[in-house]
Formats: C-alpha cells, structure tokens, sequence
C-alpha cells in the first residue's frame, strides 16, 4: 500500500498558528533507534569514530555497584534510624531496593532495546520526542556535575581523618580559607577529579578495570562490618533490638518515611545504562548488570544495617559517624580506620560513576545536533570522548575547589527521578503506541521516491470501482467501503477489506492508548500534588485526590483492558530483557519517583528551574536549529529496510 512522507520542517515560517503549530512539531520530533543502518552511515559521514565494544557483565557490575554504594551509606544508617526508621531500617532499604528495581526493569528493557550511549536522554528522545529529552540531558548534565563535585569534596575530610585528624594532612592538600571573601578552596577533591579524568580518558576497559578493583575495597571493607559486628551482636545479645518501644518505634509511616530517604542510595544503575553503547552483547549484558549490581546494593545495605541498628540502640546512634561509633561502643577503637578507608574508596569508587556518564551524554546531544558537534568527537586511539570528559573533568574541578555544593545535593536527585520518571513513560510508549515513523536524512529523497513510485504502482493500491473498495493513496485518502450491505465475491479483495478494517481498529487503538497514558500522566501528577500539600484546604485537597485518582485508575484500566501493539516485538534490537507486568509496573514507577519529585522542596526546585530556563535558551537558540532531523523525512518504519536497501543500490 501506499504511504505518506513528511519533512517536518520547522524553519519558523508562517504566521500565528503555523508558528505555534511548527514550534509543537519541533518538540514532539523523535529520532531512530540506533542500528547498523544508522551507526554506518553516521560514521561514514561524520568522521566520527564508535566507541570501543569492551565491556562485559563483570565490568558493568563494577561500574553499577561502584556508583550506587556511596560514602552515603556509612552516614545514612544513623540518621535514618534515629529520626525515622529505628530498628526497622532494614525493612526501609528493603523497600526502597524494591521501588529501585521498578525504575530498573524498564532501564533494562529500553537499555537492551537501544543500546546506545544516553541512558534516559536517548530513551526519551525515540519514544516522546525531542523537547523532553533536551530536558531530560539537561537535568542529567546538572546531576552528574554537582554529584561528582560534592563526592569530591566529602573525600579530604576522610582522608584527614585517616591520617590522625583534620589538619593531619599536608598543606597543599588540606582545605584552606581564602582571606577576605571567605571562600573555603579543596585541592584535594580537584586534584582527586582531574586524576579520575585523566584515567577515564585513557580507556573505558582500563577505567572500569580501576573502579571494580576500588569497589572491590568498599565492598571488603562493608563485609568486614557485616561480620564482625554480628559477631559482636551476638556476643552482646543485640542491644539495639531489646527496646520496650518494640521494632517499629515511629510506626509503618516511619518506616515509610525512611525508605523515602534511603531510596536515594540506590540511584546508580543509570551509569550502567550510559554505557550501553560500549557493551559486547548488550540484549544479555546489560540487564544481568543492572539487575545484579542492585541485588549486590540492596543486600549489602540490608545486611550493614541490620547489624548496626543491632548493637547500638537506634537513639543513640551518632548521626555522622554511626558505624564507627558503634564499634567503639564495644570497645574496639580500630575499627573506625577500616570504615574510614571503606568511606574513602566508596567516594572515589562513586566520583569515578558520577563523571563517565556525563561525556557520553555530552556526546550523544552532540551527535542529534543539539550540542556543538565538538562533544561528539571520539578519540581514535581510545576510542573514549575524550574532549568530553575533559571538559566535563575540568568544570567539576573548578566546582570542587572553590564550592561548597552541599547545599545543591538536592539538584542532584531532580535528574534521577525524571530521568526515572520518563523511562518508565517510555517502556508505556513503547508496548502501546511504539512510533510508526522513522526519521531519514534528505540525502534518502531519491531512494524515498524510488519505492513510494514503486509501492504505489502495486495492485493493493488499485482503485477497484466495482468492488468499492479504495486504498490509501500518497494523497492521503482514507480506505473505505463503500456499500457494508454489498456482497464481495472475490477472496482476495475480501481478504484485503479485513485488512483495511483492522487497519481503522488499529488507528482507535492507538488512539485510545495514547490518551490512557496522558490520563495516566496527568493523574498521578494531580494526586500526588495533592496528597504532598498538607496545608492546602482539606476540601480541595481531598477532591483533587479523588480527581487524579479516578484519572490514574482510567488509565491503568484502558492500558490493561486494550492490547499491546504489535509492532512492539520489531521495536529496536529484538532479543533482549521484557519489563514485566506492564502496564502495573512501569505506572507504579511513575507514582514512585513523581511522588518523591514534589516532596523535594520549593528551594531546591527553585535552583532547579534557573538551570532548566539557561538550558530552554539554548535549545531555543541552537539546539532546535542544529537538530539533526531539522530537515528529516519521516517515512512508515515498515519500509525504512526496503529504503536502506534502494540507497545502497543507487549508490552502487
């Protein structure tokens, strides 16, 4: 049959509401996956060199691991148990690894679907379109910044603490107060920045190789608390658990309460994700890396809390030094040095996981032309983006020697829980309203024209007066028939009028998914607005809870109701990782990390906002302009094959 092909061209013509109409069509643009039709020609006309294929299970578990167990953990046990959680922190860890692993079954299915460097910015800009994945790369860029930069600031004061105390160590290294401005400079933690720069620019294989080895000394350092201090707490006969109060001393909300908090600890499988591009056999090994790097996470901190809220009671728990305390508690002094050098080697090990991903989201904004062209370069020797991870290395110095960015920590969540947020829409997108066009470059016209004139020379697009039936046209006309009464005596025009019908059910369908997931969208963002709002007036919020509710219940109704598209099982590279119990998973998801977006705070999203109105400046002035599908011609992704094949042949 015959089909349409739009350009999509967004030069800014028109008046009023062509402009309006352009500029909607600019942001809702999507790219195509990834395959070796693209990945050919793309190096082939751009000079730019892929990235080398060197990482297996083994290495994507260091790297998932090594950026998700931070210093974090050797602080976070104590002040979650004393203000929330109590003994039952172990439960809240348990039940925040499980709201993880939500956000990492759709990044293993979109991360072996389209395996690409990008992460969430490359799933958002193929399923939802072009906007939201500026947004999205821009909030990543933020989080990777100001994360590596406060990493690299907790690193000196351990550091000095391993050595005798805070001014133990040399002056060159210590911090410093500037006179008269009062700026307190860290040449450690830029020194320690640019050192993880310059060994992430010498390889992907040998930087990861130096990570596992980091990782592998945080993780021996946490198996030596896990051990000793059971030992200890059977010894003593566990203290922290004999409390009149009883396991639970704050109640389930508590409990709740705390694993809102501890959730933020287990954010580091995105870097895994921003690797796929670099995997050997990514259907297989990225979601086995996702997937045991989090169980690894959830354990170890399940199993260190568990036994730290067991020998110390929970209100008596340091709040900054809680492991080492509790083991001085019992009287051994030396083991605060082995948790010092396991804080050490999680902050070096997390730094390590907060710089990698942001060059390649660098470079993969840089390749859609959304970023100047000089990010996307790839060093032939190694094979690395290596004038990305400079620059990316030198911003993050100059942030961890003069800012105290602690004070921003709180940005850092923002990127996760949208990229989070738009991930699971994505998964949604996918199983229901995948896109049924495909960008191509215009230097494809001549092949786009060769098999449209050859499609629609074909029988199927015969206008059969006698029968009634008319096919779809490259004018767009609408198959119809036109007497339902009539009787059809030839099987294949019978055959081609069920295909035309199902054609127009298919069209509904999608339709209706469409809107189900808007309905969804829009309901949890209604519901949780209104459920974190407690000094709203009890009337409306209630309302407003009952609105976004009957909404998110409607869409998860329609999406479980309908079926899923069919096209879903030739979306991308086929073969890899399926999300299970879609569509209840991924909307469980979105309610997750939507819920824990609004609760961040007004100052912490107003910082946010200032990044995110600099980033829709430049996109405005440059990133719509330069966008590599400015001039691109969408095409049904039926014939994109048949099209490669025809521009393969003229070529020749």
């Amino acid at each position: 049959m015959g089909f349409l092909f739009d350009t999509q061209n967004n030069g800014g013509g028109g008046v009023g509401g062509n402009c309006a109409v352009g500029a909607l069509r600019t942001l809702a643009r999507r790219k195509q996956v990834d395959s070796a039709h693209t990945k050919s020609s793309s190096s082939s006309g751009s000079g730019h060199h892929q990235l080398a294929k060197a990482l297996t299970v083994p290495h994507l578990i260091a790297i998932g691991v090594g950026s998700t167990i931070g210093a974090g953990v050797y602080i976070l046990v104590g002040t979650v148990a004393r203000e929330h959680a109590g003994p039952a922190l172990t439960f809240s860890f348990l039940i925040a690894g499980i709201a993880a692993a939500l956000s990492a079954f759709c990044y293993a299915e979109l991360a072996s679907r389209c395996p690409s460097a990008g992460s969430a910015y490359h799933y958002s800009y193929i399923c939802v379109g072009e906007g939201v994945a500026w947004l999205i790369g821009w909030a990543l860029i933020l989080e990777y910044t100001i994360g590596g930069s406060a990493v690299a600031r907790g690193v000196s004061p351990n550091l000095a603490m391993l050595f005798g105390g805070p001014s133990s160590l040399p002056s060159f290294l210590a911090r410093q107060t500037i006179p008269g401005i009062g700026v307190v400079v860290d040449p450690c933690a830029a020194i320690l920045v640019l050192v993880v720069t310059g060994l992430l620019c010498v390889g992907i294989k040998e930087s990861t190789f130096v990570q596992g080895i980091v990782t592998a000394a945080n993780i021996c350092a946490m198996i030596f608390v896990i051990i000793a201090g059971g030992y200890l707490g059977f010894k003593t006969g566990w203290p922290g658990y004999d409390l009149p109060t009883g396991y639970f001393p704050f109640g389930a909300d508590g409990m709740l309460a705390g694993a809102s908090t501890v959730f933020f600890a287990y954010i580091g499988f995105d870097s895994v994700a921003s690797t796929a591009e670099e995997v050997k056999n990514p259907q297989r090994d990225l979601p086995m890396g996702i997937g045991f790097a989090l169980s690894i996470c959830c354990t170890l901190y399940m199993l260190v809390s568990a036994v730290i809220v067991g020998l110390v009671p929970y209100y008596a728990m340091d709040p900054d030094t809680p492991i080492s305390s509790a083991f001085s508690s019992h009287g051994i002094q030396w083991a605060a040095y082995i948790v010092t050098i396991g804080a050490c080697t999680a902050l070096c090990s997390t730094l390590m996981g907060s710089i990698l991903p942001q060059p390649r989201i660098l470079m993969a904004m840089a390749r859609d032309g959304l970023l100047p062209s000089f990010f996307s370069e790839v060093n032939k020797k190694t094979q690395v983006p290596v004038k990305s991870t400079i620059t990316t290395g030198i911003l993050a110095a100059l942030l961890a020697f003069f800012m105290d960015v602690e004070q921003l920590s709180g940005m850092v969540s923002v990127g996760t829980l949208l990229a989070f947020t738009m991930v699971a829409v994505s998964v949604l997108i996918l199983r229901y309203v995948p896109p049924d066009e495909v960008p191509l470059p215009p230097s494809f016209q001549e092949a786009i024209d060769s098999v449209s004139m050859r499609l629609s020379n074909s029988p199927g697009n015969v206008d059969l007066e006698n029968a009634k039936v008319y096919a779809a046209t490259s004018e767009g006309t609408v198959p119809v028939i036109a007497n339902k009464d009539s009787t059809i005596e030839y099987p294949l025009l019978e055959k081609a009028a069920g295909q035309l019908s199902f054609l127009m059910n298919e069209g509904n369908r999608r339709k209706i998914a469409g809107w189900a997931i808007m309905f969804t969208c829009v309901g949890v963002l209604i519901l949780t607005s209104a459920a974190s709002s407690v000094r709203l007036y009890s009337l409306l919020r209630f309302t407003l809870c009952g609105i976004g509710g009957t909404l998110l219940l409607s869409g998860l109704i329609l999406l479980t109701w309908i079926d899923q598209d069919d096209a879903r099982h030739s979306f991308g590279h086929t073969g890899g990782f399926i999300c299970p119990f879609v569509p209840l998973l991924p909307i469980a998801c979105i309610l997750i990390n939507v819920y824990l977006l609004i609760n961040l705070g007004a100052a912490t999203w107003t910082r946010v906002s200032i990044w995110l109105a600099i980033g829709a400046l430049v996109y405005l002035f440059y990133g719509r302009k330069h966008s590599s599908l400015q001039d691109a011609v969408y095409v049904p992704a039926a014939h994109v094959d048949e099209i490669y094949g025809t521009s393969n042949s003229l070529l020749s």
